[in-house]
């Protein structure tokens, strides 16, 4: 094979053959008579081999490294590895694409939220909430769209273990009769506290009423050790002085019920 040809077999330019010549990563193969450069498959192995390896995300030294290692194997050895290396690539492929059509699924339904993409799980309790929603009387509580943000970036940072006992207890929750008629009640609630004194009565009869619909695994999963946490500090931030304080004091009552 000439340049060209093992190029365009193992799909590198040219250009990245040459390159791996001069870095002797990839020897130089003999030379026909008329001066090109002769590769046989073996040279083509090698030059996979360099391929998968900068794709997996090592660096060329780290390759040299590997490649080094790969001296003292006989040509059956390597070829398995490659293959192996393939494989897992094409079990990452099938998965991304398999998440992909969970989300192109949604995005035809129109379930796929401003906040996605999300987890299935998570799309699944917004459809449940847009549903709740759209038998409203009038448009959407704010305070629902801030708790979808806030689930799904817990859905992102959260460990999956975390997320799967949130996202559980969430389901419970939702199943419960009348819940998200209670839930969208209680976002309508803290609306009407947005211009609000945080001494207003009205504070703690919603905190109350706020930590008796909410899972215990919320305070576990936002990491709370109290109403200086960092996260709940940020998330606070967003808040009315008043609907801060219902949450806060939510959270309090959270963490007195889950001692």
């Amino acid at each position: 094979m000439r340049i060209g040809e093992i190029a365009a077999l193992v799909g590198v330019t040219t250009r990245a053959v040459r390159h791996y010549h001069h870095l002797g990563l990839l020897p130089e193969p003999v030379r026909r008579s008329n001066g090109y450069r002769e590769y046989g498959v073996r040279d083509a192995v090698l030059l996979a081999r360099i391929r998968r390896l900068t794709e997996l995300g090592l660096g060329l030294d780290e390759v040299r490294d590997v490649l080094a290692d790969d001296a003292g194997r006989d040509l059956v050895e390597v070829l398995k590895e490659l293959d192996q290396d393939l494989a897992r690539q094409e079990a990452l492929i099938h998965g991304r694409r398999s998440r992909l059509a969970a989300l192109l699924a949604q995005a035809r339904s129109g379930e796929l939220t401003t906040e996605g993409p999300v987890s299935p799980r998570l799309a699944e309790l917004f459809g449940d909430m847009a549903r709740a929603s759209a038998g409203l009387p009038g448009p959407e509580p704010a305070m629902a769209a801030k708790d979808r943000e806030l689930l799904a970036l817990l859905d992102t940072v959260a460990p999956e273990p975390e997320q799967e006992r949130l996202m559980g207890a969430m389901r419970r929750m939702t199943e419960a009769p009348g819940a998200m008629e209670r839930a969208y009640a209680l976002y309508g609630e803290l609306d009407t506290l947005a211009d609000a004194d945080p001494s207003d009565p009205r504070v703690e009869e919603t905190a109350r009423a706020l930590a008796a619909i909410l899972p215990e695994e919320v305070v576990t999963n936002l990491g709370a050790t109290g109403p200086d946490d960092g996260f709940m500090d940020t998330f606070l931030a967003e808040l009315s002085p008043a609907q801060a304080a219902v949450v806060t004091r939510a959270v309090e009552l959270l963490m007195e019920r889950a001692r």
